[in-house]
């Protein structure tokens, strides 16, 4: 008790200082430069092609020159979609013209239709912090919901948030997710058409549209980037397979994006999951709190932070979502007193931090299923007991 509420002094302390200074902050280094843009992306998106096409020519040649030549793909892959990560916040270039197109090109080169990926995630910028409203990539169970699962549904949860399930979390969110929504939701589009136009024959395809309702996407402007996403993506395919043949590019394809996806996905969580973690619900959710408590600053070699576009800053990120990736380590130098208090981790604490997947609404943080079953079970049972240990 005594930790948590040094902790939260502390975070009065910092969130204050930082509202005080947030809006000079942002005006110094919310400054968007097209030349910085536009090198970022040359040098994103042609060594990206080169890779693909030696990746995919050494097949021929030997599996291990192959092997080692995609794990450097993956890498820009990774780049690849953190930087169409910031053109969805319209921070890339100066204009919104810029970011628009330069993201839509991403995003086909990583599986993503961008628009509605970046759509999807202003919610996280808006609710960060707030696990009431938004619990992450791994869909993280508050404590009640989880203390109502069986043993066995306890160890089905816990399992599929391992570090070893992130080639698979990949594959789905890069590859086979998108492609499943879209078709989805265009066959239930044609079938209720049809049903409609059965039912009455007069009615035009602007009326029958017009109230039509999917899961598969939230609007209509959603669904024409989707399209417009996925049928590019089937033409580069296409053209892929004609060229390399369908298993030699599906190879390495599926390969390369699952692995960057799942580097994805790891990044993301570990920038919100981890030890004492501010985790509020709606009532005590503070904006500041949450950007320099309830994320991490993750410190990677300076050759890792190239490859994902500095995005480990990602307390400044938070803090406001206007400034540039090329900005994010500057404006951390320049007002490093702000964040003293932001939690560091390495890459050895990643594993770790994975463990945190439990929200204790009572706490106010992120716990683990040992930590679960001290607070919460008075007497585990055998399969909690063997989860609790195994976290």
């Amino acid at each position: 008790m005594e930790l948590i509420i040094k902790m939260a002094s502390n975070q009065d302390v910092d969130t204050l200082k930082l509202k005080e200074q947030k809006n000079s902050l942002i005006a110094d280094y919310a400054v968007r430069k097209n030349s910085k843009a536009l090198l970022q992306t040359l040098t994103t998106i042609i060594p990206y092609f080169i890779l693909f096409y030696t990746a995919i020519a050494a097949l021929s040649i030997s599996y291990w020159l192959s092997a080692a030549i995609t794990a450097v793909l993956v890498l820009f892959i990774l780049r690849v979609f953190v930087i169409m990560h910031d053109c969805g916040h319209n921070c890339l270039y100066e204009k919104p013209r810029g970011n628009a197109i330069t993201g839509f090109i991403l995003g086909v080169m990583c599986g993503v239709p961008q628009f509605v990926w970046s759509k999807h995630h202003d919610y996280h910028h808006a609710t960060n912090g707030n696990w009431e409203k938004y619990r992450g990539p791994l869909a993280v169970l508050s404590a009640s919901e989880y203390e109502k699962l069986t043993s066995k549904q306890r160890k089905s949860y816990a399992r599929a948030r391992k570090l070893f399930m992130g080639p698979i979390a990949g594959f789905l969110y890069f590859i086979f997710n998108p492609r499943f929504n879209w078709l989805k939701g265009n066959v239930q589009l044609i079938r209720f058409i049809i049903k409609e136009k059965i039912a009455n024959k007069n009615q035009s395809l602007k009326d029958i549209s017009a109230k039509f309702e999917t899961r598969s996407w939230g609007d209509w402007q959603e669904y024409r980037h989707m399209t417009a996403n996925n049928l590019t993506l089937f033409c580069a395919w296409a053209f892929a397979i004609s060229y390399f043949g369908a298993i030699p590019f599906f190879t390495i394809y599926t390969i390369a994006l699952s692995l960057a996806g799942a580097l994805g996905i790891i990044l993301f969580t570990v920038q919100h999951n981890f030890e004492n973690s501010y985790a509020a619900d709606t009532q005590h959710w503070d904006y500041f709190a949450a950007a320099i408590h309830g994320t991490s600053f993750l410190q990677l070699p300076r050759w890792l932070n190239w490859f994902t576009a500095d995005i480990a800053y990602h307390h400044i990120h938070h803090l406001s979502a206007r400034i540039p990736n090329y900005n994010l380590v500057a404006c951390h130098n320049r007002h490093k007193d702000l964040f003293n208090n932001v939690p560091r981790l390495s890459l050895f604490d990643i594993p770790g931090a994975f463990k945190y997947v439990i929200w204790d609404e009572k706490q106010q943080t992120l716990i683990t299923a040992k930590q679960f079953s001290q607070s919460y079970s008075r007497q585990p049972t055998r399969s909690s007991a063997h989860l609790a240990s195994a976290n």
